[in-house]
């Protein structure tokens, strides 16, 4: 297959750019009044830099069909692996970098710092649409033994990455490939009444854990803490009563009333009054809401849905399984991730280390997000259409 060039998707294009400079734009108005600790980090400029090199990535992509990747599926998987198993083990050098008790960052000679978790998102997406394909022109006939063979398989592939980023550790990576797994396990072709038994088992495993943390929760907030997962239980509570823990509810409870204190159309162009940590990277949405109210940020949350609509789309128009599986991934990672940062700054969800796609500052989330749309952007351009289709 050939590249359309009037079959390039310019709307998606479009989303994206506008994104990319209300970013630049809100990291512009937000950097004067960072930490002392940010001061010369320039992170405007290296959003920019980020934003260019992640758009030479969408055009390097655009030039392979796109069912080349299912050839390299593997090396990539394998070089994601290596690297999360480099930081599990502590690879020694200076190369590992740990910040917030999180060892999730190598260090590359020229590059900078860049967060394996991150390109694994992508990785996996391309690993389970390639499972999911081959399967899929295997097994003609569903039988409830060839679900279970594919659901395997996926297991296999998904529960390795997502053990490794989660020690990390890093709660809200593994949320996101798990995201991931389950939007695509829902066109996989699985029977759904499969699915459905999955989702129960789920629900009921999720129950029993609130119900323990309700019968014993002293037992439980001991585990926690002597756990690698000690933050959760420091995050839950801060979610839960944020006033009543002011440790772990600070970042919550300011969020809110950055967020609130815009009122309808906001305070002006870097008027920031509350200071909220980490609000170039997780909580970049609080600046955007304090400066710009609640239109601005409305905005954003209508470029966003409109992102994930036109991502929907692009995979109904696709008439290939891979592409389609692909853009399947892809949406489950841009729909959860939106979801849970701006969740997460209006106390709907409890906080977690995920930036708010294409806005919030990061060179390896930047890289990609802007992969992703290339690879959608390849899929749609190569997608056939026929007179009587």
């Amino acid at each position: 297959m050939n590249t359309n060039k009037n079959n390039i998707d310019y709307t998606l294009i479009s989303i994206v750019l506008l994104l990319g400079v209300i970013s630049v734009f809100t990291l512009y108005t937000i950097e004067p009044s960072l930490p002392e600790k940010y001061a010369g980090q320039d992170f405007l400029t290296k959003q920019i830099i980020w934003y260019i090199g992640g758009g030479v990535f969408i055009y390097l992509v655009m030039l392979f069909d796109y069912d080349r990747f299912r050839q390299l599926t593997w090396i990539l998987y394998s070089i994601g692996m290596i690297m999360l198993l480099m930081l599990f083990f502590r690879f020694p050098g200076p190369i590992i970098v740990e910040a917030n008790q999180a060892v999730s960052w190598i260090k590359f000679p020229f590059i900078g710092t860049l967060q394996p978790a991150e390109f694994m998102k992508v990785i996996l997406v391309l690993s389970l649409a390639h499972i999911m394909y081959n399967h899929n022109n295997k097994y003609i006939e569903q039988t409830v033994k060839s679900d279970l063979l594919l659901l395997g398989k996926m297991l296999l592939v998904v529960l390795p990455p997502m053990a490794l980023i989660v020690v990390q550790p890093d709660l809200g990576g593994f949320l996101v490939l798990a995201a991931i797994t389950g939007a695509m396990v829902l066109v996989s072709g699985i029977q759904w009444k499969l699915i459905f038994t999955i989702f129960l088992i789920a629900v009921g495993f999720v129950g029993l854990i609130v119900a323990g943390y309700f019968l014993f929760p002293d037992s439980i907030a001991v585990f926690l803490e002597e756990s690698i997962f000690k933050h959760v239980s420091s995050r839950f509570y801060g979610w839960i009563s944020p006033e009543e823990y002011s440790d772990s509810g600070y970042q919550l409870v300011l969020a809110m009333m950055s967020i609130g204190s815009g009122q309808l159309f906001g305070k002006g162009i870097q008027n920031l009054q509350v200071e909220v940590p980490e609000r170039h990277t997780d909580m970049i949405f609080t600046g955007i809401a304090e400066q710009f109210g609640f239109i601005g940020a409305s905005i954003v949350v209508i470029l966003l849905f409109l992102l994930i609509y036109r991502l929907i789309h692009i995979a109904i128009l696709s008439n290939d399984n891979y592409g389609g599986y692909i853009i399947t991934g892809i949406v489950g990672m841009f729909a959860y991730q939106i979801f849970q940062n701006i969740g997460m700054s209006i106390q709907l969800l409890p906080i977690t280390g995920l930036p708010l796609p294409f806005l919030s500052y990061g060179g390896s989330s930047t890289l990609t997000y802007l992969i992703a749309i290339g690879i959608v952007l390849n899929i749609h351009s190569r997608t056939k259409k026929y007179m009587f289709e």
